[in-house]
Formats: C-alpha cells, structure tokens, sequence
C-alpha cells in the first residue's frame, strides 16, 4: 500500500521512539507507539484507484459519507445557484482528494477559520479552507476541502492554471474533515443523503443527455 507523504512526520514520530523503547525492553510504551504507528500507516494510506473518465459524469472528490444535498449560492460564483453535495470523511476514510473533472483551475482561494466539527452545517462557512474553482469547455464547478474538529492541516498540492485529470489527486485533509461540491443545479443527482463513496469511482451527478434537454425544453 501507498503511503502519502505527508505521513511520513507522522510515521517517523512514532516509529523512531517505538523502536528506541524496544530496545531498551520498555514493552507498554513500545507497544502504545506502535499501535499509533500503525494507526498512521493506515491513515495516511493512498491507493491506487481505476479511474473511469466520463466528461459528463462528476466524480466524487473524496472518500465518505454523503451528509447533506441542497442549493447554495457561492462566494467563487455571486449571483449563481449550484448544487450543493458534502461529504463527511471520518478518521477511518481515505483522505487523498481528488479532482471530480477534467478542467483548468481559474482560482485556488484559501479561507481561515474556525475548527468546528465537520457534520455541522455552519462548517462550509466558518472552518478553514481551501476553495477550488474548476472549468472547462462545458462546465464550472467549485470544490471546498474544509477542516473539521479533528483536522488541522489542509494540504493541496495544485495551483491557479493547472490542468487537471479527472480522478488526479489533488491533495489531502489530515484527521476527520469533508469536502463540499458545488455544480450545475440541471444535473441529474446519483447519490442520496447516507451514501457511502470514493473519490475517483463514485459518480455523484450526470448531465442530462440532449433527449431529456429536448423534453425539458
């Protein structure tokens, strides 16, 4: 199993200390290390994903558990309705996130802010985060990584004008934390309220195909 890097200040604070008391035969403290060594390896695994591209198709940014759909204006895109999907990550959750499309990034904007848990609502508004606004030919979409109780730390790796893959890692958010998506409000939604996903293979919304457009119209 891959392990991320930014687990490797983690690992080594357990993983040396556990090693010393080892040595010197302090077995209770050697092993209470090496549970929260192992605890960290787990954490801040980074699996491969087989990564299913479909240009009409948004993928999911993060492994979690759907906790709210709704519309929301936002602070990226005045004046514009979107869809709101968040996803909740709990410490037991993959936290690499991924990149839901294929886009260009037009702004990478970072919010300070409080560190209340991740399932209240006032959290998309008031906790530390970083905003994303993606776009392509076709679509505009925005993705918040926030974090939560727990998570003090938001690492992501990309910045304004890179192009990204859909399903390409982006970053991560270290211990418990979710990630809201924001799209097109027409798109068909996949996901219900409960649902368990993982970023890069669970769909959350389609486009609607030129024959439902037509009807609609």
């Amino acid at each position: 199993m891959k392990i991320a890097k930014e687990g490797l200040p983690f690992i080594a604070v357990f993983l040396v200390p556990g090693i010393l008391f080892l040595v010197l035969h302090l077995y209770l403290p050697a092993i209470v290390f090496g549970i929260f060594l192992l605890f960290s390896l787990y954490f801040f695994r980074d699996p491969e994903r087989s990564v299913i591209r479909d240009d009409r198709v948004l993928l999911s940014p993060a492994d979690g558990k759907i906790m709210d759909i709704s519309l929301k204006e936002d602070l990226l895109a005045p004046g514009r309705m979107f869809r709101k999907v968040s996803i909740f990550l709990n410490i037991f959750n993959v936290h690499i996130t991924r990149s839901p499309m294929e886009g260009k990034i037009l702004r990478v904007v970072y919010q300070p802010g409080k560190f209340l848990p991740a399932q209240r609502a006032e959290a998309s508004e008031r906790n530390e985060q970083n905003a994303v606004l993606l776009s392509n030919e076709k679509d505009t979409i925005i993705f918040r990584l926030i974090a939560g109780l727990i998570a003090r730390r938001i690492v992501f790796k990309k910045k304004e004008d890179d192009l990204l893959q859909q399903g390409e890692r982006v970053g991560m958010i270290r211990f418990g934390s979710r990630v809201d998506l924001f799209f097109d409000r027409d798109m068909d939604i996949l996901v219900k309220t409960g649902d368990k996903v993982k970023g890069g293979i669970s769909p959350i919304a389609r486009k609607k195909n030129r024959q439902q457009e037509n009807k609609k119209s």
